[in-house]
């Protein structure tokens, strides 16, 4: 049975466990449409868009910049159910995914497509109205990278899927700073490629403990193309990267002591968590004895870890 067909047969045993037909409350129906925006990657992506905003040059008025930050969530969240709309058949393969609104068929994927691509247009001309062109071409440009480059392209045919195209998660701060300054400068590209760099070992610690998903989904991770042990390692190595270029914009006078001091203190937790992951006891296939605990932790810790970085660089420059 191939990838598709197996897909097709497991969303209908799921979809006959909850048919359309049933009439769900309105609370149930708008958290299955408030998931389809994937609201935790959401959470992320709009902070960091806002932290560009709050330190670029310039100023917005306070209404437009909460349009601007509105428009910014509205392209995220438009990615990602244009996202779960692309990848509903691999959806429905695993057990993590495999209760997502489509593949439980609560909401058609007909809706969800069209839900994805109003908020996507609709998020680029409000950041036009709000901001200017540079920030809303910007804006498109994120959202079209997301959809076209990573769920279209590079996620189903490469392991390198993360590095490659978590420069969609990158732009936000770049497009907070434009909506402000029109204009973008050195520190907003440190930013971008502070994030850049962060993906790849935040999402290859979540995929160690979620191979078995991936593997049986077709979806090319690292661990699953390389196995677990290359991958331990290249989580080491991003996050040695990722240090040095973290104090960077001190270096270059873009940033003072309280970021300095915040980047290296989280990019020595990293590199401290990354170490515990390399260190996991492992089998003679590499495969985790402690149910990749380690990794969890690193995962968890990365989320905290691109928060206060870019908390940091806020108060930093709100302080002078």
């Amino acid at each position: 049975m191939t990838a598709s067909a197996a897909a097709e047969t497991t969303g209908e045993a799921v979809r006959a466990e909850v048919p359309l037909a049933q009439s769900p409350s309105v609370s149930t129906e708008l958290y299955d449409w408030i998931t389809l925006l994937k609201p935790r990657v959401l959470l992320l992506v709009v902070f960091t868009g806002v932290v560009g905003l709050l330190v670029a040059p310039g100023h917005l008025e306070p209404f437009l910049a909460v349009v601007a930050v509105l428009a910014i969530a509205m392209g995220a969240g438009a990615s990602g159910a244009i996202n779960m709309w692309y990848d509903r058949d691999i959806d429905a393969l695993m057990r993590r995914t495999q209760r997502r609104p489509i593949p439980a068929g609560r909401i058609s994927a007909e809706a969800a497509l069209s839900y994805g691509v109003v908020l996507g247009m609709t998020s680029v001309m409000l950041m036009l109205l709000a901001a200017n062109v540079l920030a809303a071409a910007l804006l498109a440009v994120s959202i079209l990278f997301y959809v076209f480059v990573y769920t279209v392209w590079l996620k189903r045919r490469t392991p390198q899927n993360i590095v490659i195209g978590g420069a969609a998660g990158a732009f936000p701060p770049v497009i907070g700073w434009a909506a402000v300054s029109g204009s973008v400068t050195a520190l907003p590209l440190l930013l971008f490629a502070i994030v850049f760099l962060w993906t790849p070992p935040h999402f290859w610690a979540l995929s160690l403990f979620a191979h078995e998903d991936y593997r049986r989904a077709g979806v090319p991770m690292l661990p699953v193309v390389k196995g677990a042990r290359e991958t331990r390692w290249q989580i080491l190595l991003y996050t040695l990267a990722l240090l040095p270029l973290s104090l960077l914009p001190v270096a270059l006078g873009l940033a003072g002591r309280v970021y300095g001091a915040a980047a290296l203190l989280l990019g020595l937790g990293f590199i401290w968590h990354a170490v515990q992951v390399l260190r996991d006891a492992q089998d003679e296939s590499g495969v985790s004895r402690t149910r990749d605990a380690p990794a969890k932790a690193a995962f968890r810790f990365s989320i905290y870890y691109l928060f206060l970085l870019f908390a940091a660089i806020a108060a930093d420059r709100l302080l002078g």
